[in-house]
């Protein structure tokens, strides 16, 4: 199938796909021997030897896309070199080689995305686009007015200040609570760390919601493949659309 000379340069994994395109104006890739030096040509991988700075490059597998409902006591990593469970582990039919988006700490579940597709994935994880995700945190205790409206506003973290979330109770008892969050960092254990910064340990956590897709439908540790509205609807929210990168 004919794809664009710098989307295949970067579904091989060399690149990203405007780096593709610098590597092409500056005469360093090569089909069937012959320099190409300008953008826009179309071929098929299969068809041509495409090299990249002399050396030849494989042309990539068809791109797949998953939404996981993570359970916990699973690593969102590809392989563990502790011999842990993985991701992979709860998707024995999927025979690409895929990856996670982002990470959900071990004891943490809900959506999780995983797919080969390395443009979607590096788009939705910038944080220049803000992508949403959703968590819904169990804690022992009610939250105050103030502990709400610190974690609004952001909390002081020792990477620094948190971004402003959307913060909403959904339930409470004496002794417990039920909070869900909406944030667009991703750094290490957030959601975690800015409960326990307005002095709250989160008990249990699930991911609720991911770029706009949800769980619904998908039972604990089941998976299904994204329609291709769905993934047309990721490539908006990380900068561009699925057809630029055809």
């Amino acid at each position: 199938m004919e794809a664009r000379l710098q989307k295949i340069i970067s579904q091989a994994g060399l690149a990203s796909r405007r780096a593709a395109e610098a590597m092409i104006l500056e005469g360093r890739v090569e089909v069937n021997g012959a320099v190409v030096r300008e953008l826009g040509g179309k071929f098929d991988p299969a068809q041509v030897e495409i090299k990249v700075d002399g050396k030849a490059i494989r042309a990539a597998e068809a791109h797949a896309y998953y939404l996981l409902n993570k359970p916990k006591g699973y690593v969102s990593t590809a392989r563990d070199e502790r011999g842990r469970r993985t991701v992979l582990d709860l998707l024995p039919e999927a025979k690409e080689r895929i990856y996670p988006i982002g990470r959900l700490d071990m004891n943490t579940e809900g959506l999780l995305l995983l797919t080969n597709d390395g443009e979607l994935m590096n788009g939705l994880l910038h944080p220049r686009y803000e992508v949403q995700k959703t968590y819904v945190a169990r804690i022992a205790a009610s939250l105050s007015a103030d502990e709400i409206r610190a974690l609004q506003e952001g909390v002081q973290l020792e990477d620094g200040v948190t971004a402003p979330a959307s913060v909403r109770v959904l339930d409470e008892m004496p002794g417990r609570a039920r909070v869900e969050i909406t944030i667009h960092e991703g750094r290490n254990r957030q959601v975690r760390r800015m409960f326990k910064a307005v002095g709250h340990e989160v008990l249990a956590l699930k991911r609720t919601a991911f770029a706009g897709l949800t769980l619904e439908g998908v039972k604990r540790g089941k998976y299904r493949p994204l329609t291709e509205a769905e993934i047309g609807m990721l490539y908006e929210k990380a900068g561009g659309s699925r057809d630029e990168q055809a």
